[in-house]
């Protein structure tokens, strides 16, 4: 298909009736054989862009994330409340921990820049705060930790109001991966090691080579993991990463990276110091990335990837 027709495609399952007022009726079954279909259409065809036509990343994103509403008040009382005085595992408020971060977010992207100001990133970040305040995961606090800025940035580019990017954020966080962004960031961790385990059973041989020179996931895929690929420019790749990730599941970018590899294996492996070349990635390319993901998983065992698929969320 063109990317014309997938355009339309994909329009007419986001509008099957033609008129909200008859879409309000629509069976669960319906509602969810039109996902599976758009998902479907994701994973071969990829979100297109076609001119003079308005994004559907915005509308595919919020369907996949479930966000049916947006609560307009609560923003705005969030954002009233201004810098919070709530503080982080190194004592510093969390304005300053955000300030620290926000102003290097995508600096050398100048698309992004254009488009998201330091404020938005600042106004999304301490509403999110304001709104978790107070609330626990695992007896921790649920807080700005270092790396929310990165995971924000994609929404904040993406949506076409503050509000939106907003509540898919949150939602995001709460619900896709809230034990990414603990104080300790132990789905991180976990992320990681898993990404060694996984590596041994697809390409032994590389995970053998990469040990020999004393590398774990720790030490050169920390970044790819911690932000879910999104340090990765270009950015317009990383969204379409992200349309993968969104669709069928965050715990998936941890074959994604172990995808990264295994496109760069050679160079890897005839490499005396293969760290030089795996503390910089190059530049992400999502389709073949998503390709090699997609058929590592049937070569998962069936408990690992268990543990895979709840890293992000599940204690």
């Amino acid at each position: 298909m063109s990317p014309a027709e997938v355009y339309e495609h994909l329009v007419g399952l986001l509008n099957p009736s033609g008129s909200s007022s008859s879409s309000r009726h629509r069976s669960s079954s319906d509602i969810s054989d039109g996902v599976k279909r758009i998902r479907r259409l994701v994973l071969t065809e990829g979100i297109p862009e076609v001119n003079g036509r308005p994004s559907l990343r915005p509308r595919i994103w919020k369907l996949m994330l479930k966000v049916e509403s947006l609560n307009t008040e609560d923003y705005l009382r969030y954002v009233s409340m201004g810098p919070s005085d709530v503080s982080t595992k190194t004592g510093a408020d969390i304005l300053t921990s955000v300030k620290n971060d926000t102003f290097r977010t995508l600096a050398t992207d100048t698309q992004f820049k254009g488009k998201v100001k330091e404020d938005m990133l600042i106004r999304l970040l301490e509403a999110f705060v304001w709104k978790n305040h107070g609330s626990e995961r695992d007896g921790l606090p649920f807080t700005y930790v270092q790396g929310m800025n990165v995971l924000s940035a994609p929404f904040l580019y993406t949506m076409p109001s503050q509000l939106e990017a907003f509540a898919c954020f949150s939602t995001f966080i709460e619900h896709s991966c809230p034990l990414y962004v603990q104080p300790t960031l132990v789905g991180v961790h976990r992320g990681l090691k898993l990404l060694d385990r996984c590596l041994k059973i697809v390409d032994s041989e590389l995970f053998d080579h990469l040990r020999s020179k004393n590398l774990s996931a720790e030490l050169y895929a920390f970044p790819s993991v911690l932000t879910l690929c999104a340090c990765t420019p270009p950015l317009e790749e990383v969204l379409r990463l992200w349309d993968f990730l969104l669709s069928f599941g965050v715990h998936l970018n941890i074959l994604c990276v172990i995808a990264q590899l295994l496109l760069m294996r050679q160079d890897l492996m005839d490499s005396p110091s293969p760290m030089k070349i795996l503390r910089t990635f190059p530049p992400l390319d999502a389709r073949p990335v998503i390709g090699v993901t997609v058929a590592l998983v049937k070569d998962i065992p069936e408990d690992l990837y268990r543990e895979l698929v709840a890293h992000p969320f599940a204690s």
